[in-house]
């Protein structure tokens, strides 16, 4: 079954991997000095000034739109899990209310939290695009496993196995399990997207990053985010 799901499904359920399975040191981005975690992270800066430069105007729009709907902040800063579990600040446009965009628990269809020009924002995914000074900074890249909030990550911690190993590359703007799987809104859905991230995890190349930035690209002009 692990086989099949590897060559068929590309990702790898953690329920069938034994417990010692896949050290930090057998990882392809381990190697300090290895071309491709050299590339990445070059490609990382140059696309993320890139962007921010293009993008700055949308923003700027957005923002707008945020403040004139009801005069709360432009943006949301948030503490999230980063590379080897070490926790970062990551920067939103705000798409939540005020008063609860700081709840711990997950998104659903409909939520009630979420404003008018959130919900345009979330569906284009325009709301990430602050987390690009995240990329410069070296807290995140472009693409690698989403960065969760460390309070959910207890729990999920303690209900899949495995879990941990999602640290062990810096978490991306955009992943594997992104553009392959829905939104997770349960633990299942969170078991279900670890899969995708351990795939990568375990095959990342730069012909990997390329496939999964254009699935990103093609999400956004879809505006089939969430």
């Amino acid at each position: 079954p692990l086989a099949l799901a590897e060559r068929q499904l590309e990702r790898i359920p953690p329920s069938l991997l034994p417990k010692l399975w896949l050290s930090y040191s057998e990882i392809p981005w381990n190697g300090l000095f290895s071309f491709q975690r050299q590339l990445k992270r070059v490609a990382d800066v140059l696309l993320s000034l890139l962007l921010l430069a293009l993008t700055s105007p949308l923003v700027a729009i957005a923002a707008f739109c945020i403040w004139i709907e009801d005069r709360g902040p432009i943006f949301y800063v948030q503490e999230r899990s980063g590379w080897l579990g070490q926790p970062f600040k990551l920067l939103k446009l705000r798409t939540m209310r005020v008063d609860t965009s700081a709840n711990v628990t997950w998104t659903v269809l409909g939520d009630q939290r979420i404003t008018r020009i959130g919900s345009w924002l979330r569906k284009s995914r325009l709301d990430e695009l602050p987390q690009l000074v995240n990329v410069v900074k070296g807290e995140m890249s472009l693409i690698g496993p989403r960065p969760e909030r460390p309070q959910l990550e207890l729990s999920l911690e303690e209900s899949i196995p495995h879990y941990r190993k999602r640290h062990w590359m810096r978490p991306g703007l955009s992943g594997w399990a992104q553009v392959c799987a829905p939104y997770a809104a349960s633990i299942e859905d969170s078991e279900l997207k670890l899969s995708y991230d351990l795939y990568y995890l375990k095959y990342f190349s730069t012909w990997l990053d390329l496939l999964i930035l254009l699935r990103t690209i093609k999400t956004v002009l879809k505006v089939a985010g969430r």
